[in-house]
């Protein structure tokens, strides 16, 4: 804020974007320049912005969020671009995807208390997740999201376990089983946030750089996001993978692009 007050009113992203360019190390720069709201709800008008939507990483801004961070995702949203967040979405996104991540912005996860969220609940709400799902002809979408997304980290994780001693395997696999494509990966990504965040985190890195060629958008926006917990998601990814976050970068991208991802991740670490 402080750079239109010195240079005439100019402002700073329109000067690193005319001197850096629109390349993934211009876009990134420019990302970093910003505070980390700003550039969280950059990241979400690029995912919705043009034709079609990068939904893969929509879904990573969206869901696996605490109310808090939902709420204030929002806000910044509304005083940005004067608009509301909701209602964009919904002109973008239809179906099942679009349910589970109405589901994740409207905030409706519950505050842990144990005398609430007893044993016997999770093994209730463990009953109501196979019911949902594998105990059913079809799939009760409505149902599992409502569990996903109502459920504090805490219960979830009584409800996993209930759920793996009594039917054998854990919630992301009967995800796997019940959900297809994106909403699979939505879903899980939501409920891994809620159970192991960092080692989610670092599988997020991972996937950008698979396969043939790397998803620079993707690595930018995971890299730029994540910058506070890198320390942790480094660890989780070397433990993961026997290689650092620096070591992928290395061997994935080239040019100013990773030197400037390196030194991120460098500086967080």
């Amino acid at each position: 804020n402080r750079y239109p007050e010195l240079y005439d009113g100019k402002e700073l992203d329109d000067l690193m974007k005319s001197e850096c360019g629109k390349g993934d190390f211009g876009f990134a720069l420019r990302l970093l320049a910003m505070k980390s709201d700003d550039a969280e709800v950059k990241l979400a008008r690029e995912c919705t912005h043009g034709i079609g939507t990068k939904d893969h990483i929509l879904y990573t801004i969206i869901c696996g969020r605490s109310n808090a961070e939902i709420d204030h995702l929002k806000k910044i949203w509304y005083n940005t671009y004067e608009s509301d967040l909701g209602v964009m979405l919904s002109s973008e996104l239809s179906g099942d995807f679009e349910r589970l991540v109405f589901n994740c912005l409207q905030g409706v996860e519950e505050e842990y208390d144990e005398e609430v969220h007893t044993d016997e609940k999770a093994e209730e709400d463990a009953e109501k997740f196979y019911d949902a799902g594998q105990g059913t002809w079809g799939t009760d979408e409505r149902g599992l999201f409502n569990i996903l997304c109502c459920s504090p980290a805490e219960h979830l994780e009584n409800i996993n376990s209930s759920y793996v001693d009594k039917y054998g395997y854990s919630l992301s696999k009967a995800i796997e089983k019940e959900l297809d494509g994106l909403i699979q990966e939505a879903a899980i990504y939501h409920l891994n946030m809620k159970l192991k965040p960092f080692e989610t985190m670092a599988g997020q890195i991972k996937k950008a750089c698979a396969g043939f060629g790397s998803d620079e958008f993707a690595l930018t926006s995971h890299i730029i996001r994540f910058q506070q917990v890198l320390s942790d998601v480094n660890a989780a990814h070397e433990e993961m993978y026997e290689k650092t976050i620096v070591d992928r970068i290395e061997s994935e991208v080239g040019g100013d692009y990773a030197k400037l991802l390196r030194t991120i991740v460098e500086y967080s670490i």
